[in-house]
């Protein structure tokens, strides 16, 4: 399952998206509206744009996709429900999209893997890391992107207050793509040619780990 992060609609809909949702560890915002570049590039337009990509590349390789939203032009769904699509599909492997709106000093990805909440995710935390490992690994040879310079370890940070991860029951990862408010980050996130190169090297990780 590829997880797109945020939708194009969000921005429109505040009382829908700021609704409060139990993610076990507490309740937070269904939904946000996510970052930007600088020039005004939004995040929900790029993950939209890679994980579109991503599809037919998975596809080739013989895998089953699904997306868990059908445009760039709606709105949510809840962090809650993104997690139920991939429960419900039995996703062999659950990646959700995203760029960082951290510190305009700040640059390079980090992948985040969901941190153990015992009775609700005991199963899936020792695949998930294999899954951050192999995404890492692949985007990181695929792109030439550095890892993150302002949070995580060697590209890699466990997490329990994100709904998308807390609540799969399946393997999943997150990936920020890179620091969306940082000028070198943002400029290859805006090509649409290196953004292809993203693509790829996402999917490539995804069998990676599926092999």
């Amino acid at each position: 399952m590829l997880d797109p992060g945020h939708n194009g609609g969000n921005a429109s809909h505040p009382e829908e998206i700021n609704r409060q949702v139990d993610i076990i560890t507490g309740r937070k915002a269904c939904n946000t509206t996510g970052t930007e570049t600088n020039d005004g590039f939004p995040e929900h337009a790029f993950t939209w744009d890679v994980a579109g990509q991503m599809k037919p590349i998975l596809e080739r390789m013989g895998a089953k996709v699904v997306l868990t939203r059908p445009n760039d032009r709606g709105v949510g769904p809840c962090v809650t429900e993104r997690a139920a699509i991939g429960n419900e599909a039995r996703a062999d492997a659950v990646l959700s999209i995203h760029g960082d709106g951290a510190a305009p000093d700040g640059h390079g990805f980090h992948v985040i893997m969901p941190g153990l909440l015992r009775g609700h995710n005991d199963d899936v935390v020792k695949p998930s890391a294999r899954l951050g490992r192999a995404v890492r690994d692949a985007y990181r040879e695929g792109t030439g992107m550095p890892y993150a310079n302002y949070t995580a370890k060697n590209g890699l940070q466990t997490r329990t207050d994100l709904g998308g991860l807390n609540l799969s029951k399946r393997p999943a990862v997150f990936i920020e793509c890179g620091n969306m408010r940082n000028e070198r980050d943002a400029a290859k996130m805006s090509d649409a040619a290196f953004r292809k190169r993203m693509a790829a090297a996402l999917a490539d990780g995804i069998r990676r780990f599926l092999s």
